[in-house]
C-alpha cells in the first residue's frame, strides 16, 4: 500500500472511475493486448481483483468519497488510503490519510488541493438535484452532454476539459483530480462495429478506446507534478448470467471490480 500522508501536498491525485467495468473484461483485455497504455502502468501489469462497496455508481461513489475505495479481495482487514476521522476506524492505519470532513474531497481541499470533477454518467450530470450531490463535493465540476453515455467520443471530450482545468490552476497548488468515465456505461456497442446489443465484447472495445487516450491526460498531467494515481471500476454489470441485466444487484460479476493504485513521476 502507498503512503498517502507521505505524499499530501506533494503529489497530484488523480482517481479515474471507469463506470460499469466488470473485472472480467478488464483482465480479458489486458490479455489481448487491447489495452497496452494500462498494461504499461498498472502495478506488475496486472489488475487488482477488488470488492466494490456499492453495487451501482452513486452508492459505490458516496463510499469511495468517504474513504472506502474497493475493497481487496481477501479475508482479513486492510488499512485504507484515505479515512475519515471517524472513532473505532479498525482500517485506519500509519499510512491512511486522514480528514476530519465530511467527505475526502473537502479533506483534501482543506490541505490547499484544488479539487476538479469531470463528470460522466447521469449522478454527475448537474441536471437534477440528485445529479448534484457527488459534483456539489468539488470546488470545480463539468458536465456537458458530450461528455456523457450517449457520446461515442465521450472520454477524449472530457480529457480535454481535464487538460483545460488543471491547465488554470497555478502550477504550485495540487490537485485532486476525478474523473468519471462513461464510455464504458451502456451504451457500448457502437465502439464494437456491428454490435446491435451491448455485450462483454462491446465493453471491452470501450475500454480499448478510453485506454487509447489515457496517455493524452497522464503525458500532461506528468509535466506538471508527480502523480498518486487510482483507477477502478465503481461495480460491474451483467449481461444475461443468472438471467440478470444490468447492475444495482448482487451477483459476481457486479460486485468483483478492477482496481489499481500507483505513483507516476514527473516527467522532465
Amino acid at each position: 500500500m502507498i503512503d498517502a500522508n507521505a505524499i499530501l501536498g506533494t503529489h497530484d491525485i488523480v482517481f479515474v472511475t471507469l463506470d460499469t467495468l466488470r473485472y472480467d473484461v478488464a483482465c480479458s483485455c489486458l490479455a489481448d493486448g487491447t489495452t497496452p497504455w494500462l498494461a504499461s502502468v498498472l502495478p506488475d501489469g496486472k489488475w487488482e481483483l477488488r470488492h466494490t462497496p456499492g453495487s451501482f455508481t452513486f452508492a459505490a461513489h458516496q463510499a469511495f468519497f468517504a474513504g472506502f475505495l474497493p475493497t481487496p479481495a481477501e479475508p482479513k482487514r486492510h488499512e485504507r488510503l484515505f479515512a475519515l476521522a471517524f472513532p473505532g476506524s479498525e482500517t485506519t492505519g500509519s499510512r491512511t490519510a486522514v480528514f476530519d470532513a465530511p467527505n475526502i474531497v473537502e479533506g483534501l481541499a482543506s490541505r490547499g488541493y484544488h479539487t476538479i470533477c469531470i463528470g460522466g454518467v447521469g449522478f454527475f450530470n448537474k441536471l437534477t438535484p440528485l445529479g448534484c450531490v457527488l459534483p456539489d463535493l468539488f470546488i470545480e465540476s463539468h458536465w456537458r452532454p458530450e461528455l456523457g453515455v450517449t457520446e461515442p467520443r465521450s472520454t477524449e471530450y472530457q480529457i480535454e476539459q481535464a487538460i483545460w482545468s488543471v491547465t488554470h490552476v497555478p502550477v504550485d497548488q495540487r490537485v485532486f483530480l476525478f474523473l468519471n468515465v462513461s464510455a464504458i456505461h451502456q451504451p457500448n456497442r457502437f465502439y464494437l462495429p456491428g454490435a446491435t446489443e451491448d455485450d462483454p465484447k462491446s465493453q471491452a472495445a470501450a475500454l480499448a478506446y478510453v485506454d487509447s487516450h489515457l496517455p493524452t491526460l497522464f503525458g500532461w498531467l506528468q509535466r506538471r507534478a508527480p502523480l498518486l494515481v487510482i483507477i477502478c471500476s465503481d461495480h460491474g454489470n451483467t449481461y444475461g448470467e443468472d438471467g440478470y441485466h444490468g447492475h444495482r444487484l448482487a451477483h459476481p460479476v457486479v460486485w468483483n471490480v478492477p482496481y489499481a493504485e500507483f505513483i507516476l513521476e514527473r516527467l522532465p
